[in-house]
């Protein structure tokens, strides 16, 4: 208690004091003071001078906050001088006044960069530690950069100045965030589009080789050059560029993928151009150039005439056949040529190679004739032939027809491939159009030269079935001889809608032969001709009133139905003809009995009716007695007829002998 009432009057006594002292001051001041401005400051100068002290005092008596000093210095100002009339923001900012405070504010402002994020500035190094670079870009504070986004530039040294992109104006820590390596990156892109746009030259570092070309450092950036972009000519070892400078041009941007394209080869070409129009000023055709193989393709050879490129076509080679114009030519090898034709608007100029050599047609022995035969070697084979080389350069051609006697025509794969030696008869040789066509059948016996002594008409014979047409059936007798039997001399019964239906290709058939043309190579041929015809037979079986049983296989729409026969014939029963006993309409697969009310040998054409069965018409007999001994006299050959269906063979009726025993029993009977 008596430490704090101790310290309670010291306390005292220095306010005291201070305001016996600025009372004093005070009354001075006013009595020579003629204003307010000069009251104010002789007041903050007692102040200044007098809180020094006052605080020195307390801090040496009291261990109290200053700020209640403070307070009471105020209100002894406020006791002396009107409130409304000190100003307190002078005196808490060292005499400066608002107006002062902000002009100071902005010279420091203007002092500072005005900066912003995601942009290139210029710094300069201010500190260098052996992991950071501090950076001084003139903002309110410094930015830090690893030193290893230096490593390129080990000569980096304080006071350089470099370029920076600021990434953040303040991270977390308020630190200004700086990158020196998107800065190059940056700045890099701007001077590569730059340089597309003017067509400025630049020079870069060869770093390395990759698929199709070269990797060029320009300005920081990875740019590719290719290998067609290297030079005029063809570049074959890109390793030797590697790790040296040259010069480029920028010919493309891609920004999406942020690629850059550069060539060497557009420095040049400009003058190439010139030189090229010179050359080919002087050209003339059939002149012949020495020129260096400077490209090999699969069509031809791209020769180098100095300064101007020239094809040779792979045809223009050599008079032979030639496979790849590498049998013909090496790389880098120069050889002479001949000028055969050239363009001055497309700057193209076809060269020949062969043409400096005799052709070997003129070489041909003259004593070769049509009719000699001659041996060469199969050098191509195409779908409609071979070619054979006869000589160098001299070729003839095998057209696939003329490989066999045979008609059925083949791929020519079939009887030759390539490499294969063949011996041929010459058919034709036109030694001004260099034309040769030549055959390998002549060599064999001409099966139609005796055509006559082996088929002669009505003989009989073994074919195998090779094609169909609408028309009919073309078979081959032997290899070289084929026959047509046409759709109307295969069946005697059946009505055929095309040969398939009654046969297929490679199935053996007996056949007989009715006309023979050995002029034209022609034989007609007969199948249906070898058994007796049915229609004979059928003539006194199906006579008019006659009733027989059948079966319905067929409506044809609003016309008639046909109708199955016994003995594998088909007959036609009108619609009218299909009404039934109850009235109603007999359908497909219905087993009735058919009245027969019209025969037609020529025609071979039977017309039946169920009607007729029940009802008496002006179609049936007059005498019902007369169909049924009809009826009964077909009833009795039942038994040799069903024979004849039993031995069927598609849709003839039987062989040749129960069609006769058939015959002999139904004239037996009729007698």
């Amino acid at each position: 208690m008596a430490e704090e009432k101790s310290k309670k009057s010291t306390d005292d006594s220095a306010k005291k004091k201070v305001a016996t002292k600025i009372t004093a001051k005070n009354a001075d001041v006013k009595a020579d003071a003629k204003s307010t401005t000069k009251i104010k400051s002789a007041i903050r100068k007692v102040v200044d001078e007098e809180s020094d002290l006052i605080a020195a005092d307390l801090r040496k008596d009291s261990e109290e906050p200053l700020y209640e000093e403070t307070a009471d210095i105020r209100k002894v100002i406020n006791a002396v001088i009107p409130k409304e009339e000190f100003d307190w923001h002078a005196y808490e900012n060292d005499g400066k006044t608002e107006a002062e405070l902000a002009k100071l504010d902005k010279m420091y402002d203007n002092s500072l960069n005005s900066i912003a994020e995601k942009e290139v500035v210029d710094g300069t190094v201010i500190a260098l530690t052996q992991k950071e670079v501090v950076i001084n870009v003139n903002y309110k504070s410094e930015g830090v950069i690893q030193i290893n986004e230096f490593r390129y530039n080990p000569d980096l040294k304080v006071g350089d100045t470099v370029e920076v992109y600021v990434e953040s104006l303040e991270d977390k820590s308020g630190q200004l965030v700086l990158s020196h390596k998107t800065a190059r990156t940056h700045r890099a892109w701007q001077r590569v589009n730059d340089v597309l746009r003017t067509g400025e030259i630049i020079t870069g570092f060869v770093k390395c080789r990759t698929k199709g070309g070269l990797i060029v450092d320009v300005f920081g950036i990875e740019a590719f050059l290719p290998g067609s972009q290297i030079d005029v000519k063809p570049i074959r070892d890109y390793d030797q560029y590697v790790g040296k400078n040259m010069e480029f041009k920028v010919v493309k941007i891609n920004p999406e993928f942020r690629n850059v394209v550069v060539s060497h080869k557009a420095l040049i070409e400009a003058e190439l151009e010139e030189q090229k129009k010179q050359i080919i000023g002087g050209l003339e055709k059939g002149q012949v150039l020495e020129g260096t193989v400077k490209n090999i393709t699969s069509y031809g050879v791209f020769i180098d005439l100095g300064g101007v490129d020239g094809l040779i076509h792979i045809t223009d080679l050599s008079w032979g056949r030639v496979n790849h114009p590498e049998e013909i030519v090496q790389l880098d090898s120069k050889i002479n040529v001949v000028i055969l034709d050239f363009d001055d608007s497309k700057k193209r100029i076809a060269l020949g190679l062969k043409q400096l050599q005799p052709h070997p047609w003129d070489a041909l022995d003259q004593n070769i004739n049509v009719g000699d035969k001659v041996k060469g070697k199969v050098v191509v084979i195409a779908d409609y032939g071979a070619f054979i080389e006869i000589a160098q350069g001299v070729e003839g051609l095998i057209h696939v027809s003329e490989m066999s006697w045979s008609q059925h025509l083949r791929s020519a794969q079939d009887f030759l491939k390539v490499g294969d030696t063949v011996e041929a008869v010459i058919l034709t040789l036109d030694r001004d159009e260099r034309k040769m066509s030549l055959g390998i059948k002549q060599l064999m016996p001409d099966p139609w030269a005796d055509i006559e002594q082996k088929y002669p008409v009505d003989s009989k014979h073994s074919a195998t079935v090779r094609n169909f047409t609408n028309f009919g059936v073309f078979v081959e007798l032997e290899e070289g001889v084929d026959g047509l039997i046409h759709i109307s001399d295969l069946s005697w019964s059946k009505k055929i809608k095309h040969p398939s239906e009654f046969c297929k290709v490679g199935d053996k058939m007996d056949v007989i032969v009715l006309e023979l043309d050995r002029d034209n190579r022609r034989i007609a041929l007969g199948h249906k001709q070898l058994e007796t015809n049915p229609w004979d037979v059928f003539e006194s079986t199906f006579t008019e009133g006659s009733i027989h049983q059948g079966t319905i296989i067929e409506e044809k729409k609003d016309k008639a139905a046909i109708v199955s026969l016994p003995y594998g014939v088909e007959g036609i029963c009108p619609k009218k003809h299909l009404k039934k006993a109850d009235g109603s309409n007999a359908n497909v697969d219905e087993v009735l009995d058919f009245k027969v009310i019209e025969f037609n040998k020529e025609g071979k054409k039977i017309v039946v009716s169920h009607t007729r069965t029940f009802e008496e018409g002006e179609d049936d007999v007059p005498a019902k007695s007369a169909g049924k001994k009809k009826t009964t006299t077909a009833g009795g050959a039942n038994k040799a007829v069903k024979e004849i269906n039993d031995s069927n063979e598609k849709s003839t009726l039987g062989d040749l002998d129960a069609l006769s025993a058939l015959k002999s029993t139904m004239e037996g009977k009729g007698n």
